[in-house]
Order: structure tokens, then sequence, then C-alpha cells
């Protein structure tokens, strides 16, 4: 035991001390926090700045409104014919040309969208929108319905999603939005984090083998305690940065929340005197806020620390699990061009439950497909964090803990077997039916 110990500081101490390791502990939060910012600034300077003017031209006459303008959008009818119009395209100051012929409000067709560039999906969508709008007006209009009548048709509704838990029959608040960002965040951080320290583990027992190293340490030690001692240092590593990125993220998201509120409040305090104004103002904050209110409402009914102790519990499980079958494959080859064939197999489930994890786990989370993706130790680790912020029963979550444990422990036994042999192998050609040699040596 004392040698395995001696072998994990090792290990966690000659990485967690690499300049590399300390750089990117530090500094992959804030590029993360900078990347996620620069795509909200440019999506929505990209939104606010587009301004496109669209000339239509119009000879339907079932139509008696006109498609109206917004932000984005100048709509201007022209009453020139189609083809002058479209010549002299490059000389006006229109981006596109909206061709609407005459047809039937049941079944609209011939409506062309001219332009020098091609139109966008967003612009294409927005012009389509807009004109089905028009139809659905025209159509309620001639059904008998009156303008004011009309514009009463248009209602906003937000539901409240609530969830009721079966153990105490208590409701809490929920989110579908929410739950599924939180499962798209924690599905590619368990996927990443599994691959990136599996390979490390599986590196660090090429490096030791090419070097003729081990020929040294196993000497003085059993195979399968080097094996242990190698994988439990890398996940030490990798568990203290993760811990160290929780923390950082959580640091720079509480200053960032903290400056924008106070910008926030400063804003209904001066444009606001008195009460009345005061919650208006209020009121339409939270409109225009949108989705990021609903958001925060929704992970205030989600238990944050439960779905964090379950991430680092399969992270743990599943690293440990597939790091046995790298330290497998680790010991098998004499370099790692030579590990390609070997690390397919081993991808291959952990890249079957990502996909279906962010797929069909996210549609249907309580479906037989997610159930059993979550049992499956080879796809459990994604499939169950992902399951997570959707709420899952304690039965299932602790049957799938006792599967993966099972899972890790028979997966530990296969690869020593093999990792005692392939260590002291050199210059030969390794196959999977030599691996599977190595398996049935008795020892």
């Amino acid at each position: 035991m004392n040698k395995v110990l001696l072998i994990i500081q090792r290990e966690y101490l000659s990485r967690v001390k690499k300049k590399s390791f300390i750089i990117m502990t530090f500094l992959t939060p804030l590029l993360i926090a900078g990347i996620y910012g620069l795509i909200g600034y440019f999506t929505y300077k990209g939104i606010k700045d587009t301004h496109d003017k669209v000339a239509v031209v119009s000879i339907n006459k079932t139509l008696t409104d006109r498609l109206k303008s917004d932000d984005n959008i100048d709509y201007l009818y022209v009453d020139q014919p189609l083809n002058d119009i479209k010549k002299s395209l490059k000389k006006t100051d229109f981006d596109y040309v909206l061709y609407l012929p005459e047809f039937s409000l049941k079944d609209p067709k011939g409506i062309e969208l001219f332009g020098e560039k091609q139109a966008g999906l967003s612009l294409n969508s927005k012009i389509s929108r807009d004109i089905e709008e028009l139809i659905r007006n025209q159509k309620l209009k001639e059904s008998g319905i009156a303008q004011s009548d009309l514009d009463q048709l248009k209602t906003s509704v937000n539901i409240d999603t609530k969830k009721i838990t079966s153990e105490t029959g208590k409701e809490e608040t929920s989110s579908a939005g929410a739950s599924t960002i939180i499962a798209f965040v924690a599905g590619i951080l368990m996927f990443m984090f599994i691959m990136l320290y599996g390979v490390q583990v599986m590196r660090g027992v090429i490096e030791e083998k090419t070097s003729r190293i081990i020929e040294v340490i196993i000497s003085s030690v059993k195979p399968f305690q080097l094996m242990m001692g190698k994988i439990i240092g890398i996940a030490l590593v990798g568990l203290t940065q993760f811990i160290l990125w929780i923390v950082l993220t959580f640091t720079i998201t509480t200053i960032a929340t903290t400056v924008l509120m106070d910008k926030t409040d400063i804003k209904k305090i001066t444009t606001s005197a008195q009460a009345n104004q005061i919650k208006a103002g209020a009121d339409i904050a939270t409109q225009a806020q949108g989705p990021m209110v609903d958001i925060q409402k929704s992970l205030a009914g989600l238990d944050i620390s439960k779905i964090v102790f379950v991430f680092i519990f399969f992270f743990l499980g599943g690293y440990l699990f597939y790091s046995a079958l790298y330290a497998a494959i680790g010991s098998a080859v004499d370099s790692e061009t030579e590990t390609q064939q070997f690390m397919m197999p081993v991808m291959m489930p952990l890249l079957l439950g990502y996909a279906l994890s962010l797929s069909v786990v996210t549609n249907d989370p309580y479906g037989n497909v997610a159930f059993w993706l979550s049992m499956i130790p080879f796809t459990s680790p994604i499939a169950m964090v992902v399951r997570m912020p959707y709420g899952v029963p304690n039965w299932e979550l602790a049957l799938s803990m006792g599967i993966l444990i099972v899972g890790f422990i028979g997966t530990v036994w296969i690869a020593s077997r093999i990792y005692r042999v392939g260590i002291l192998m050199y210059g030969k050609k390794t196959t999977f039916k030599e691996m599977f040699k190595w398996f049935t040596y008795k020892a």
C-alpha cells in the first residue's frame, strides 16, 4: 500500500508542479469566459447592426395589408416592373428584391427573393415569418374579424414550469431551457475530461516503457500497484484542476453578476423617481432581459450541489473505468502512433454515449434509451450527468453508481492482466489476439 501511495504522490506532484498545468488551470476559465463573451457580443452586434433594404414588387391583389418594417429590415414597395428593378439593383440602395405574385391564401406559391448576394438563413426566415403573418391576418379578416379584435389576438404567454417531487410532494421550480444548457455543458466537460486524462495515463505508460524506466520500477513494485498508482495519481490531478476551475468560474461569474446588477440598479433608480415608475421600469427590464431572467429563476430551483457531487463521482468513476483500458493500451505498444487501432474500440462507446446523451437523452431524459445509457458503465458517466438537471430518482442514481463501481473493478482486473505482460514486451507488433494471450497467461 505504501508503494502505491508513493507512486500516486509522484504522479500527482510531477504534474501539478508543471508550469503548463498552473497556467492552463488559471487561464482556462478566463479563456472560456472570454470566448463566450465574444460569441455573445458579436451575436448581439450582428443582430443589432444588420439592416437590409428590401424592395417589394407586389402584383398580389389578395393581400390588402403591407409588410411592416422593423429595426433589421426595411420593406419599401415599388411600382417598377420586376425585370427592370432586378437589372438596376446595383445602382439602387436596395439589398434584395422580394416578388409577391398573385396566389391563393390556401396555397401561396411563386414568392421569390432576389439579390446580388446570397440571403442569409436568418433573413430568409424573417421574411418568411413576416409573409406568413400577413397571410394569417388576411385570412382572419376575411373570416369577419374586426381589426381591433385582430390586434387583441396576439398574446404573449410565459409558462412557469414546476416539478412535483415524488418523495415529499413539494413543488420545485424547473426549466427545460436551463436543464438543457446545464446538461450540454456537463456532457461536454465529462467527455473532454475522460478523454484528456485517460490519454495522459496511456502516454505516461508509453514514455516509461520506451525509456526503459519501467524495467527499473517493476523490480520494486508489482505491475498492478504501478498501474493503480498512475491511474489514481492522474485522477487526483484532474480532480484538482476541475475543483479549481469551479472556484475560479464561480468567482468570475459572481464578480460579473455583481457588476451587471449594479449597473441595472443604477439605471432603475435614475430613470424612476416614484414607486409605480420603478415597478414599470422593472417590468420593462424583465421583458428586455427575456431568457436570462428565466434561466436565473430556474437555476435557483436546481440542486446545484447535488449535480456537482454527481458530476465529480461520475468523472472519477468514468475516468478510472476508461483509464484502466488506456493503461492496457499503453503497455501493449512501443509508440503513440501504434495506439490508433486499439483506441478506436475504447473510444466508440464513449463517443456513442456522448452523441446519444446530447440528442436522445436531452429530448427524453426519462425514456428507456436514457435509462440504459445511464446504467451501462461505458456510457453512464456522460448519460447520467446529462440526466441529472432534469431529475433522476435516487434508486436509479444509486444503481448506476453501483454498476459503475463494479464495472471499474472488472475493467481494472482485465487491464492489469494485460498490463503485467505488455509493459515488458518490446519490438513486437501487438494485435488483439496477442493481447488475449497475455490476458490468459497465469501469474
